[in-house]
């Protein structure tokens, strides 16, 4: 007798597999449909937050427009009296000192001579020499291909406040030459 139910206790045991296979089957299938259906929500509801905050933050073009054609107004002698005024400040320190150096330097301009001296002052009441002769070295630069003309009329302007300073020019100094320089073996 056991050999009869043996047989049919494996197609028994066959069928109820294969259903639990058909079930799991189904279940897999309805938590990936699931996934998916959550993943397209998901995207679709970023995509429209998106969309909304972008909209919201746009900014009209009369606006951009109207606020990348302002210009500045100020005159050569306004700047000059500006800048003269700042560097001649009593409470002004180093930070204040390069961060309008570095503003000078940024403009497409050379700095007039009345500006220098009061810059080369500034530099004194703090105390910074190098910042001094660093900032001669800029001037410089900023003359460009024109050098040999204006940076002459800049020393002999500045001239007595250098020597009433102690400041030494970078040619002084010889900062205008490299330092560890060979001499060209072609001469």
């Amino acid at each position: 007798m056991e050999i009869e139910l043996y047989p049919i206790f494996i197609q028994q045991s066959r069928a109820a597999t294969s259903r639990c296979q058909l079930v799991l089957h189904c279940r897999r299938r309805a938590l990936t449909a699931r996934k998916m259906l959550r993943s397209a929500l998901s995207r679709a509801s970023c995509l429209a937050r998106a969309s909304l905050l972008e909209t919201a933050s746009r900014v009209p073009a009369a606006t951009v427009s109207r606020n990348v054609s302002k210009h500045s107004t100020e005159t050569d002698a306004e700047l000059d009296a500006r800048y003269e005024a700042y560097f001649s400040r009593n409470d002004i320190d180093g930070w204040e000192i390069r961060k309008a150096m570095n503003d000078l330097c940024g403009m497409d301009l050379v700095p007039e001579p009345k500006i220098i001296i009061a810059a080369l002052k500034a530099c004194r009441r703090v105390d910074d020499y190098a910042l001094a002769v660093r900032f001669l070295e800029a001037v410089k630069e900023k003359c460009g291909n024109k050098q040999k003309e204006i940076y002459p009329y800049i020393l002999q302007e500045i001239g007595p406040t250098l020597k009433e300073l102690g400041v030494s020019t970078p040619e002084e100094l010889g900062y205008d030459k490299p330092e560890l320089a060979l001499a060209s073996v072609y001469d």
